[in-house]
């Protein structure tokens, strides 16, 4: 049987930016997509604190160390600049396997900085 389980988190980044004119997606500083093991492209839920929303969307890499996390297109209207927002992904695995795995979490600090 495979389920859904928690791959990766960063808990509570802050929006920095809302471009509502762009294609669509998260950008998000390619530090923090290290760290929590996340890649370009990949599918993302955006839980907004704030506001309660939750969007999917994917993931753009956004230029490195600037604590960038950019709501695009659509996405926009989700979320405002200083929102803070949880952004999670999912794997898809063995149940037995999902029972030993240890997801990635990132807990940034002030300025979406590790």
């Amino acid at each position: 049987m495979q389920i859904s389980i928690l791959k990766s988190k960063v808990h509570r980044a802050s929006i920095t930016e809302a471009n509502l004119n762009y294609v669509g997606s998260l950008t998000l500083d390619e530090d923090l997509m290290d760290a929590a093991n996340m890649i370009g492209n990949e599918k993302v839920q955006v839980v907004n604190v704030n506001n309660g929303s939750r969007i999917e969307t994917y993931l753009i890499k956004g230029k490195r160390g600037s604590g960038v996390c950019c709501l695009n297109g659509p996405a926009a209207r989700h979320g405002a600049v200083g929102d803070i927002v949880i952004i999670i992904t999912y794997a898809s695995m063995d149940f037995e396997e999902a029972k030993r795995f240890k997801p990635w979490i990132v807990f940034p600090k002030e300025g979406n900085r590790l």
